[in-house]
């Protein structure tokens, strides 16, 4: 049977899921700082070894063996350091010197230090009395003792610790403790960046959401990564991406968001067995969270309609989409290796009449009817917006001159032109609402019928 120790510390690894290893170097860390605390001299340098089942404590000094010359030059050189501070000490009281300078702080190299050959400088090892022990009097506690080794002397423990030992261990117990647990946190989550993960809203602090995760670690949501549409209350349950692991000096940090358009990747991945097979592809996805998104999707099976699957039997795959991302409205594309195939499906709902790409600008130009022109702007120029994210295109959009006449050399409405790269807009309530119906874009060679979910799905 474990003794009230022992088990006292099996209790504080299951608590904070610490190694019980790790428990016991605090332990023992903390008694070598008590240690030093009421019996230590100022040369020692203390290891204590601890005994759970006991109580029993070992203290040791650990010293690496020097050369007796190595301690005797730099005893000498530490003896003249201080011969010449004296001097110059009297100096400046007799008014011979000027006052100390204030030396300049020290500036790290940026660059490291190299020899004439090539090869880093390596800086010999300086001489420190808690650390280190000249190899005569190392041979006085261990005859076979050599240069290079570690010795431990044993040191005696003469009584109980006092109270301000005491205090001084219960901080280093309570330090230890909290960056072991930070530690734990931190390796259980670094590598998985890019999952999909389920929190619950803690707190808010200003503009920061703070997620719970579980297992006492807290996510980080970021007012850029959340969506304007959800409600962040404490209780509320949402699915994130993790897509940063870091430290901080207040521990662990787990960035999570709700924009990412892995986001959208991930949830179709667990509602569509096609998508999660690999029968459909989810080559590209554009968004404007809460309000509307666009993704890109190609079958790499031939029997696969990649669009049926996404959206499935009475639209009841997307919906369960949309539903976690607020109601944002999804258009799902078909994916083309042709470039003005795939813009003119991009602009969806908008029915393209020709596209003219101009590959040196990466420009396309995209000719719509006079009565299609507003549709494939959009409101507020987000179709247009998120048809060049989702294509990596500038799109410049255009009516379409009768049969025979030039295009337009210019356009007036900014709107109707979208870079890829360009930011997304914070948008109306209007805007945000008006609808959640998805779409299937027209080729521009034979144009199709909008699909919406209520349409029953060929493959689903």
């Amino acid at each position: 049977m474990s003794s009230p120790i022992a088990q006292a510390m099996k209790d504080i690894c299951e608590e904070k899921g610490i190694a019980y290893e790790s428990v016991l170097e605090t332990i023992e860390a903390a008694l070598a700082a008590a240690y030093r605390k009421d019996f230590g001299e100022i040369n020692q340098n203390v290891k204590v070894k601890f005994d759970p089942e006991t109580a029993a404590i070992q203290a040791f000094d650990e010293k690496e063996v020097v050369t007796d010359e190595f301690v005797a030059e730099a005893l000498k050189e530490i003896e003249e350091r201080r011969a010449q501070r004296e001097l110059e000490m009297q100096l400046r009281a007799e008014g011979k010197l000027p006052p100390t300078p204030v030396p300049p702080p020290p500036v790290a190299p940026t660059e490291p230090q190299l020899n004439p050959d090539g090869t880093p400088v390596v800086e010999a090892p300086k001489y420190n009395p808690k650390l280190h022990l000249a190899l005569t009097e190392a041979q006085t506690h261990e005859p076979n003792a050599k240069v290079g080794e570690t010795i431990t002397i044993s040191l005696p423990v003469p009584g109980a610790f006092g109270r301000m030992a005491a205090q001084t261990a219960k901080q280093v117990v309570m330090q230890r403790l909290r960056e072991a647990e930070r530690d734990t946190i931190y390796n259980q989550w670094k590598g998985r960046e890019g999952e999909l993960i389920l929190g619950t809203i803690h707190r808010r602090e200003a503009r920061v959401v703070l997620v719970d995760l579980g297992a006492r670690a807290n996510g980080i949501l970021r007012e850029e990564e959340q969506i304007p549409t959800d409600r962040y209350v404490p209780g509320a349950r949402y699915k994130f991406i993790l897509y940063g692991v870091g430290k901080s000096l207040r521990g662990p940090e787990l960035l999570v968001s709700r924009t990412h358009p892995d986001l959208v990747r991930k949830l179709f991945s667990m509602e569509v067995p096609e998508v999660a097979s690999g029968a459909v592809e989810i080559r590209s996805v554009a968004r404007e969270p809460g309000s509307r998104a666009k993704v890109s999707v190609i079958s790499t099976e031939e029997n696969v309609d990649p669009i049926g699957a996404c959206i499935g039997q009475r639209g009841t795959r997307v919906q369960t989409v949309i539903a976690e991302l607020g109601g944002e409205k999804i258009d799902i594309i078909p994916h083309s290796d042709d470039p003005k195939v795939f813009i003119a499906n991009a602009m969806a709902p908008a029915k393209v009449t020709h596209v003219l790409l101009d590959e040196a600008n990466r420009l396309a130009v995209v000719l719509v009817a006079p009565e299609q022109f507003s549709l494939a702007i959009g409101r507020g120029g987000q179709n247009v917006r998120l048809a060049a994210r989702l294509t990596g295109w500038r799109i410049s959009v255009q009516e379409a001159r009768p049969e025979g006449a030039p295009p337009a050399p210019a356009i007036e409405n900014p709107e109707a032109t979208a870079s890829p790269t360009e930011e997304t807009s914070m948008l109306t309530d209007d805007a945000k609402n008006d609808g959640t119906e998805t779409l299937v874009a027209p080729s521009p060679d034979a144009p199709e019928s909008p699909v919406s979910p209520d349409a029953p799905a060929p493959n689903s």
